[in-house]
């Protein structure tokens, strides 16, 4: 990846000013009062009788009155400075706060009409517990979001499962399959998506269709959505294995989200311990060749288990809010809580390849943002040198590189549009397609072979349980002879 370069470097600090003091009250003194009446008619006598001399003791208390009283107006003076010291910090420090924010983080999209649905989202998504959560309730979570949480949403949302979830019941009870037959329930489940399922002579479900027209979703970002899929029975390799997984859920078989570079699959193992590839996109089953033939995982990324492992529930939840991420970002573009929705998907698996990518574009936006909030031009090498005036946007530019090491390293590579859809379109080679339905013939003839034994041992059952009637000892008459 392409990084920012600066040459030398050296810290410095910015002042910014106080507001005005309000003025401060008017102290005031308490004295005692020292006024005595005068007699109307005044002799020597009563000029000898009015004068009164201090007393040594009332002295000496008003005295120390007013110095009680000159000491409670000192410390209450004091505390009022000290209360105004700290407004002006706290002035200071939130002025501070606010310039520091407008300059290095990008503004926030809240008030934008929608918004406050993924805040919600990510409310919910983060009340859920990552080891044993509903994959159909954080989907939905996602996608609600999107539509502003509209509430024939989630009608029509639950409404299509049910009855998806009917047609799979329905397949399971007619073909006899157990409860604990993995392999054959994910199967009935596979064959949902690939082919049509018919009932009672009527097709009741087709067969889902890979939905080529923008599938990544830039121009309509609902195309990613697994409501899309429902609603059109079209849908792409993000929508399908999500569908998958949320109807194997509800019948109780197990299954894994699988990533390859651009793409995702499913994966579940059969009753040999054999692990099987499925591929929705063409309805196939594939080999891990196939995946590794499209020329674009390399060895560091399957060391670093990026790239075709079976995902945990807390890793596919990880993924989820990279889901909601991109989403709010398709939809409003970046800010602050695109960082807090990436910053969680990161905690649940550090690993998320797609979360660090996102959170390198958001640190890329949010240095540019600053860098022309303070007047200088990224994209010139004279100008970046200027950001040696600006700790932050030294440390931010570390970040940013720091992050494109980290995913060179990784093994991560980007696959063009019209190669992904090359190597998606290789999946009907003949080889292919011979390996799908070996696979496929493989597992049927098991099948059938466990479902022969499953009959033979319920048959004995039934026998064993037929106790045969005791009957009678016979008595023979033996006539007498004569």
């Amino acid at each position: 990846m392409q990084k920012f370069y600066f040459s030398f470097v050296f810290l410095c600090n910015s002042l910014i000013g106080f507001s005005q003091i309000p003025d401060l009250p008017t102290p005031y003194n308490i004295t005692p009062s020292s006024a005595f009446p005068v007699p109307r008619t005044i002799t020597s006598t009563d000029i000898k009788n009015s004068i009164k001399f201090p007393n040594a003791v009332n002295s000496t208390i008003d005295s120390k009155v007013q110095q009680l009283n000159e000491a409670l107006v000192k410390e209450t003076q004091t505390h009022i400075n000290e209360q105004i010291e700290e407004q002006k910090k706290q002035l200071y420090y939130r002025q501070q706060e606010k310039e520091f924010a407008q300059t290095y983080f990008l503004p926030s999209l809240s008030d934008k009409a929608g918004a406050t649905a993924y805040y919600s989202a990510f409310e919910n998504l983060s009340k859920l517990n990552p080891e044993d959560y509903s994959i159909a309730d954080a989907t939905f979570f996602v996608e609600n979001a999107f539509y502003n949480n509209d509430k024939s949403f989630q009608n029509i949302y639950q409404n299509y499962i049910q009855k998806a979830v009917k047609i799979i019941r329905s397949e399971i009870t007619k073909n006899k399959i157990s409860d604990d037959d993995n392999t054959s329930k994910n199967l009935t489940l596979f064959q949902y998506f690939s082919g049509d399922t018919k009932q009672n002579g009527k097709i009741v479900h087709k067969a889902t269709k890979y939905d080529f027209d923008d599938y990544w979703g830039a121009k309509d970002y609902s195309k990613m959505f697994v409501s899309k899929l429902m609603r059109t029975n079209t849908g792409q390799c993000h929508s399908m294995p999500l569908l998958y997984l949320i109807l194997a859920e509800q019948i109780g078989a197990e299954a894994s989200l699988v990533l390859s570079p651009n793409h995702s699959y499913i994966r579940f193992e059969d009753n040999d311990g054999e692990m099987l590839n499925a591929e929705l996109t063409n309805g196939m089953f594939t080999a891990n060749s196939f995946v590794l033939n499209n020329g674009y995982i390399k060895s560091e990324a399957l060391q670093n288990k990026m790239y075709m492992q079976n995902l945990t529930k807390k890793e596919l939840l990880s993924q989820t809010f990279v889901d909601l991420a991109s989403g709010y970002i398709h939809k409003f573009g970046y800010d602050e809580f695109v960082g807090k929705i990436l910053d969680k998907a990161q905690q649940l698996n550090p690993n998320n390849i797609n979360a660090v990518l996102w959170e390198s574009n958001l640190n890329q936006e949010r240095f540019v943002k600053a860098c022309n909030n303070l007047g200088i031009n990224p994209n010139d090498k004279d100008e970046l040198q200027k950001i040696k005036n600006f700790p932050e946007l030294i440390a931010q530019l570390r970040n940013i590189n720091g992050q494109f090491d980290f995913i060179d390293q990784s093994g991560f590579t980007q696959m063009p549009a019209e190669q992904y859809e090359k190597w998606l379109g290789s999946l009907q080679r003949a080889e292919n397609k011979q390996r799908s339905d070996e696979i496929l013939e493989k597992i049927k003839a098991i099948e059938a072979q466990k479902r022969k034994e499953a009959q033979q041992r319920e048959l004995q059952q039934k026998i064993k349980k037929v106790i045969p009637k005791k009957e009678a000892p016979k008595v023979y008459w033996i006539p007498l002879l004569t």
